[in-house]
């Protein structure tokens, strides 16, 4: 077995990863766990870290280099902000060490778009963009980035120019769990139901002014002709990415096309969904992308 170089954590909001890789970005253990930035601010950082280090049995001379939102202000150590245009490089040259720790533990700063008319954050989508498109990307890229807060990141010659948020992961969990809509839902099973949700993503593609109308109609449709829970949640969904993928393509489409960082699940929808507009995008897998990322990022904190 190789010997470990250094340990990669991706901490969200809400959820932990962490990867125990060799010199050759190989991975020899991981962890994941629900102890997200909300579950460690009130448990403790350093515990939490600790707990999952001693678990793939780390060496204690091994540096942790972490991305995401142990990086925020409510988080661990604040890393800040590189602002927009944010070159991929100076995300590296900007990592922050978490001070009184006896191990070297770098956090990576996040991006921010100080546009008044347009202002947005992102903290651990830049590892991913730079995993999914390299430090010496060269030309324009569309860059579509799914999850609870979506990011669509135009880039060009390896600088993040604009992106924007979308809340469509959070609005389709509130509005499936909290809205009047929460009764058409009810029940719903894993079936898929890729019809209603390829139609969904149609109609509000074409009219995503009349998204709030469209959402209401899935409890519509089931009381008038039937249908079942999965195809009322596989409208809800449909129709917020059909509204976000409206907006995403406004602009224009770069002559590389478009590249879609999901794994699982989202890969899948947003597949389909990107498939009923007849647009093919390049997809890269999440996961690889922010592990090829924070890898990126260690050679150059802790080789250079």
């Amino acid at each position: 077995m190789s010997e470990p170089a250094y340990v990669a954590v991706d901490w969200g909001t809400s959820s932990f990863r962490l990867w125990l890789v060799d010199r050759a970005g190989q991975v020899l253990a991981e962890r994941r766990s629900g102890e997200g930035m909300l579950a460690a601010a009130k448990t403790g950082f350093a515990g939490v870290l600790q707990s999952h280090l001693s678990a793939v049995e780390a060496p204690d001379h091994l540096p942790v280099l972490v991305c995401g939102m142990a990086g925020a202000k409510t988080g661990w150590v604040e890393a800040g902000y590189v602002d927009t245009p944010a070159p991929l490089t100076s995300i590296l040259k900007q990592a922050v060490r978490v001070p009184g720790e006896a191990r070297d533990i770098r956090i990576l700063p996040g991006i921010a778009q100080r546009d008044a008319g347009a202002p947005d954050v992102m903290r651990g989508e830049e590892t991913q963009l730079l995993g999914a498109l390299g430090l010496k990307a060269a030309g324009e890229a569309l860059v579509c980035m799914p999850g609870t807060h979506s990011k669509w990141v135009r880039v060009k010659d390896g600088t993040v120019e604009h992106f924007s948020t979308f809340m469509t992961g959070e609005l389709f969990s509130v509005i499936s769990r909290e809205t009047i809509l929460s009764l058409a839902v009810a029940g719903a099973d894993d079936a898929e139901d890729v019809a209603s949700f390829k139609a969904a993503v149609k109609a509000a593609f074409e009219a995503p002014a009349f998204a709030a109308n469209l959402l209401f109609g899935a409890r519509s449709r089931q009381l008038l002709f039937g249908g079942t829970p999965a195809a009322a949640r596989e409208t809800l969904s449909g129709t917020l990415i059909g509204a976000e993928l409206a907006a995403g393509l406004s602009g224009n489409v770069p002559k590389t096309g478009i590249t879609l960082v999901a794994s699982g699940r989202l890969a899948t929808l947003y597949q389909l969904a990107f498939d009923e507009l007849s647009v093919t995008p390049r997809l890269v897998d999440a996961d690889e992308a922010v592990r090829h990322g924070l890898s990126m990022a260690a050679a150059a904190i802790w080789t250079s």
